[in-house]
């Protein structure tokens, strides 16, 4: 072990590693501890909500009983998950939550992206902004009243119904009373609602890329279409890499919230996800243990999923999360 002599004292101490994670991250809590400080709500808030709330969890492995507490809740080891891998809508809800999910990532993950590379090529200020704060709108709402406004253009009197029949001559159809139309919907608000907030983040990635890079690519006679391709795409890649990494590492974890407030029995078929599944079975069934273990195997799976991810950009590319 390397030793240090106090000159004072005349004594021997063993020696400060100054490569060591907890001396350099003493030493940088001491050089802006005001940043720390400002830190401190934000662990504290994941602490409390996300890590504490893992104590719970066990419950999945037992009969739950409010009455006695978690801990003298007798232990049925793997029943419940057994029950939900043997029920008769575990396909359903599987599947269900499987091709929104996949839909969603296929159709409004694009969408940002695309958005983002028309605003670049805008050259007017002026419509810059309205077209940036007009798409931004939607995101600020509350899903509730997103949930209303939908109910309202979608009623077989409204909005969407009164155009397709006036316009085009189309017959009014109840689009939240048919279950073949219910993933349509929710993609399309999906889309409509963060489609200008997800874009936030590649135009700042691309008010990164050397300007230089455009002035050469005129010099050698590109057009914009071949300076998009070639220069504004590769150059905000790998923050399409890390949001879709992320977006995969959440692909179970849908908009239950929206489609608890959309869907009803009659569409089910389509619309039943395993968010919505566990919230009937534990808020208005109270069946706590069965609703924790479903969720349990929905967050094993958002987990796997991620780390394959990241594990498959990180041998194709440079870009990874960890």
């Amino acid at each position: 072990m390397p030793t240090a002599l106090n000159e004072q004292t005349g004594t021997v101490k063993p020696a400060v590693d100054k490569n060591k994670f907890s001396y350099r991250l003493i030493r940088d809590a001491r050089m802006n501890k005001y940043v720390y400080i400002m830190l401190l709500p934000v662990v504290a808030y994941y602490i409390l909500f996300y890590y504490v709330p893992m104590y719970g969890l066990q419950i999945a492995f037992k009969d739950y009983a409010p009455g006695i507490g978690i801990l003298h809740s007798p232990w049925v080891g793997f029943k419940h998950f057994q029950d939900f891998f043997t029920s008769y809508y575990f396909l359903r809800i599987l599947r269900n939550t499987l091709l929104i999910s996949a839909y969603d990532l296929l159709f409004s993950f694009p969408a940002s992206i695309i958005l983002a590379l028309l605003l670049n090529e805008l050259r007017s200020k002026f419509l810059k902004r309205a077209v940036q704060t007009i798409t931004y709108m939607p995101h600020f709402i509350s899903i509730v009243v997103i949930s209303g406004m939908l109910v309202d253009f979608l009623a077989r009197d409204g909005l969407i119904n009164n155009i397709l029949s006036s316009w085009f001559g189309f017959t009014p159809i109840t689009f939240l009373q048919e279950s073949g139309w219910f993933r349509s919907v929710y993609v399309s608000s999906n889309i409509w609602q963060n489609i200008g907030w997800g874009s936030i983040i590649y135009l700042s990635a691309m008010s990164g890329i050397d300007p230089s890079l455009y002035e050469a690519s005129k010099v050698d006679g590109a057009n914009r279409w071949q300076q998009t391709f070639n220069i504004t795409l590769p150059g905000i890649m790998s923050t399409i890499v890390i949001l879709l990494i992320l977006q995969i590492g959440n692909f179970m974890t849908i908009g239950a919230d929206k489609i608890l407030l959309l869907y009803n029995p009659t569409t089910y078929e389509t619309a039943d996800v395993i968010g919505t599944f566990v919230y009937r079975k534990g808020i208005l069934e109270s069946n706590f243990s069965y609703s924790s273990a479903v969720g349990l195997f929905n967050s094993l799976i958002n987990f796997t999923l991620l780390v394959l991810a990241n594990t498959l950009s990180r041998r194709t590319s440079d870009n990874k999360l960890w």
